[in-house]
């Protein structure tokens, strides 16, 4: 199994396959394949295929929940800037920073990069099942900052079933790094699914906060586009420049920086 890891063949092809694999099944647009591609040499650069399988697992689950139940999202995606095919910058924005960091690893070894690799993964697999589940809750979510009801798909909106699967998310790479890197023990495990969901929440308040939202002057919705019902939108909330994949990567990026400095501290 290591040999097959550390196989740089072995591991570009498998990069490919990702790649190409997500294309075919419409998780990502052709741009979001070729980003798949870079990310992917990156991290193989500094974790090899230990890296690909971690980010391997956030890409296959992350997928499957974009996928379930379809058509009760169908509503909330005409809410959203970009739909469920990932492009390159979105492709970016949740794997840019693994992939900055693989870039860190392969330059400057050292062992505190595999734990804000594993945090950064842990947050983009914590936001992405805390969105794709959270929004098929029963109960209507609330503002994580006006604690008031808001319509499900909402930037900064939080619910029981949501903030549970973005535990389980983070859990699920914490656990699967356990298996992965001998460096990583149980303490470690507990402070990657804490911090995966404190990155999470920083998403959420940064969502709440900062970025924007637009109000359709046609049907009065309440969007992320900056054009709806053929109409150029209201921006409402937070800086224009500040969209879903903004908040993606600076949370990611936050996360990922406080595990490398707690890592220094505590083993």
């Amino acid at each position: 199994m290591t040999a097959l890891l550390e196989n740089d063949i072995l591991l570009i092809i498998g990069i490919v396959v990702l790649a190409w694999s997500g294309f075919k099944w419409k998780a990502l647009t052709f741009s979001g394949a070729i980003g798949t591609f870079i990310v992917g040499i990156f991290i193989a650069l500094g974790f090899q295929g230990y890296g690909l399988l971690l980010i391997g697992l956030f890409f296959v689950t992350s997928s499957y929940w974009s996928k379930y139940n379809r058509k009760k999202k169908e509503n909330m995606e005409d809410m959203h800037e970009k739909g469920s095919r990932r492009d390159m910058v979105q492709v970016l924005a949740n794997g840019g920073v693994p992939a900055l960091i693989g870039m860190m690893a392969y330059l400057f070894p050292a062992e505190y990069w595999i734990y804000g690799f594993v945090v950064s993964i842990a947050v983009a697999n914590s936001d992405t099942w805390a969105s794709e589940i959270g929004t098929l809750s029963r109960k209507q979510p609330f503002s994580i900052l006006r604690l008031e009801k808001v319509e499900p798909g909402t930037s900064g909106a939080i619910s029981s079933l949501g903030t549970l699967a973005a535990i389980a998310g983070s859990a699920l790479i914490g656990i699967a790094s356990f298996s992965l890197w001998e460096e990583i023990n149980a303490i470690t495990v507990f402070w990657i699914i804490i911090l995966g969901v404190v990155g999470c929440f920083i998403d959420t308040i940064l969502g709440a906060t900062v970025q924007s939202a637009y109000r359709c002057k046609e049907c009065g919705k309440l969007v992320e586009k900056k054009v709806h019902c053929h109409q150029p939108t209201i921006l409402v909330k937070g800086v224009s420049f500040v969209n879903n994949d903004v908040v993606n990567i600076s949370s990611i990026l936050l996360a990922s920086i406080l595990m490398i400095i707690l890592s220094l501290f505590v083993r």
